[in-house]
């Protein structure tokens, strides 16, 4: 049993993002196509989160030209560069599947406003960033690894 929870540990993020449902991110999720790769950037409202341990998933819906579409993104995943909390919303519930239902201003989720909001989503965009600075750095160590061979 410590076997799994030590494997889980290695694969975990280390520089997950804090952020927490209602919040609006932007998620920069890394897309391999052949040999080439690219960022694309998710923006929309976080409605749940499930699982637990490695197996945590969040999913983030938005409106592209007037449908609904959502997106579920493993937490720890390798692939998501970075999180972005644009917004910071003010919820009661755990799960926002009532949004799912709802059409025009009436989808828009109260902000959570103040001074220590504003710098608490600072800091975290901040750590962010650095912990992107630090995967293009391990991915461009390991592009010339492969060149030289």
């Amino acid at each position: 049993m410590d076997l799994i929870k030590t494997i889980e540990e290695q694969n975990k993020r280390q520089g997950a993002q804090g952020f927490r449902v209602g919040d609006t991110v932007k998620v920069h999720f890394k897309i391999v196509e052949g040999k080439t790769e690219r960022i694309q950037v998710y923006e929309g409202i976080v409605l749940c989160f499930k699982n637990s341990g490695i197996g945590l998933t969040f999913t983030v819906r938005k409106n592209s030209y007037g449908v609904g579409v959502e997106r579920v993104f493993p937490y720890h995943s390798p692939h998501i560069v970075k999180v972005d909390v644009v917004h910071a919303g003010k919820v009661r519930r755990a799960k926002l599947y009532y949004l799912r239902d709802k059409i025009g201003k009436a989808t828009k989720v109260k902000e959570r406003i103040g001074g220590k909001i504003a710098q608490e989503i600072a800091a975290r965009n901040a750590r962010a960033e650095a912990n992107a600075a630090a995967v293009e750095q391990e991915i461009k160590a390991a592009e010339k690894a492969a060149n030289s061979k």
